[in-house]
């Protein structure tokens, strides 16, 4: 008779196991996948992207794995259901020089292909994860009027873990204003005027922003299509130039903060609407804040003021936002090398001190993931799985804790970002 584990080796074998049926898993889901691979030095099925994105098949999901390099491409995407996922978020690189104006005048006034990366109107369901696309119009000649990173007009584009930068303004430009939804996390977002301006509505959490802008705004939105249309930005960063104001909106719009955090280089100076406006805003401003902050003192006009329908806080999620339409965080894939999606989330209040549950969206590839959290600053160990939530047990009350979800894939550690919740 076989004598029997001791329990942390039982449950090591476990945990084992689990993570293998895991990877068997995620092997028989990516046979319903098409992948390919763009690598500059010909290891890979293509060496250029556009020419990974033209050998598409009508209605196939498709991912696109690009290796490491600066990738100097106009890109079209025309197809749906199209995934550009980088080896690495700061060394794969798409980047290209265009001024929208230049374009503008050689293609009779239109934007249709005047960023680095554009998204036909026939395109839905596109995913960026794990990259860079930069617009490098202004650094190269030293103007920084328009120039689009990212201009779409389909609709559920997905961004996450990338950094999109433009020289100008316009940086991220999804532009489908009768049916956009787009989703953002975890990612990094710069350039001058308006260099973040959904059309739609568009969902952000757990990003940084940073504006060249001054003296006129960094957000921009208009929804004035769908009185249910907003901006929601959540657990976010916004930085900037020495006085840089936050936002502005010509048409109607309607903007959610939820515990953002402002550096102390925003300009006092609320969201107005241009002289140039075509109309008045029909619905009134409608500019709305919770739990935000500003380094070096708060101003008085992001105060919160969150209207009934968006009562309690909590329900304020990436669903919420899209009107039930839509639910990316739903069934997001796993695309990046460190855990995203705390819940709680990032910064959260309000945690019931009983034994709470933490969740999150695992890494790629991750197979046993150790949990950490802690209070100021010292983390220990809470528990190993190869699943995607933990309970905690028991937490102290009025209390702040961080946590970490550190991912093992193969033989190396992948450290997760330190999130943090505040109890009741």
């Amino acid at each position: 008779m076989k004598t029997p584990l001791p329990g942390r080796r039982r449950r090591l074998r476990g945990l084992v196991i689990a993570a293998l049926l895991g990877v068997w898993l995620s092997v028989q889901a990516s046979a319903l996948e098409t992948w390919k691979v763009v690598a500059q030095d010909g290891s890979g099925d293509f060496t250029t992207i556009q020419a990974a994105l033209d050998a598409v098949p009508a209605g196939a999901t498709t991912v696109i794995f690009i290796r490491k390099g600066v990738y100097r491409e106009k890109l079209f995407l025309t197809k749906s259901f199209v995934t550009l996922l980088g080896e690495n978020r700061d060394s794969t690189r798409i980047v290209y020089a265009e001024l929208r104006k230049s374009w503008n005048a050689a293609h009779r006034g239109s934007d249709r292909g005047s960023a680095t990366v554009n998204i036909d109107s026939s395109a839905r369901d596109i995913t960026f994860a794990n990259l860079t696309i930069s617009n490098n119009y202004g650094s190269v000649y030293g103007n920084h009027d328009h120039q689009f990173a990212l201009l779409g007009f389909g609709t559920r584009v997905i961004i996450v873990g990338c950094t999109i930068a433009s020289d100008g303004g316009d940086t991220v430009s999804l532009w489908d204003g009768a049916d956009g939804m787009y989703y953002h996390a975890d990612c990094s977002f710069e350039g001058w005027v308006d260099y973040v301006c959904p059309r739609g509505w568009c969902y952000v959490t757990n990003s940084r922003f940073f504006g060249h802008n001054r003296p006129s705004a960094s957000l921009w939105h208009d929804g004035s299509r769908d009185r249910n249309q907003k901006f929601v930005i959540v657990d976010s960063f916004l930085d900037g130039v020495s006085e840089f104001p936050l936002g502005r909106n010509h048409r109607d719009g309607q903007f959610f903060f939820v515990r953002c955090t402002f550096s102390a280089n925003m300009a006092d100076r609320p969201f107005y609407r241009p002289p140039s406006s075509p109309q008045p805003w029909r619905w009134g401003p409608r500019h709305y804040f919770y739990g935000c902050h500003r380094l070096g003192g708060d101003f008085a006009w992001f105060a919160d003021n969150l209207p009934d329908e968006a009562r309690p806080p909590s329900k304020i999620t990436a669903a919420w936002a899209f009107d039930g339409r839509w639910d990316p965080e739903g069934s997001l894939p796993s695309l990046l090398p460190y855990a995203m999606l705390p819940v709680p989330g990032n910064r959260s209040t309000g945690v019931s001190p009983g034994e709470a549950v933490l969740r999150w969206l695992p890494a790629r590839n991750a197979g046993i993931q150790l949990v950490y959290i802690g209070r100021e600053g010292k983390l220990d160990l809470a528990g190993t799985t190869s699943g995607r939530e933990l309970h905690t047990g028991r937490l102290e009350p009025r209390s702040t804790y961080q946590w970490r979800v550190d991912a093992i894939a193969g033989a190396d550690t992948l450290n997760g970002q330190t999130w943090a919740f505040t109890t009741e």
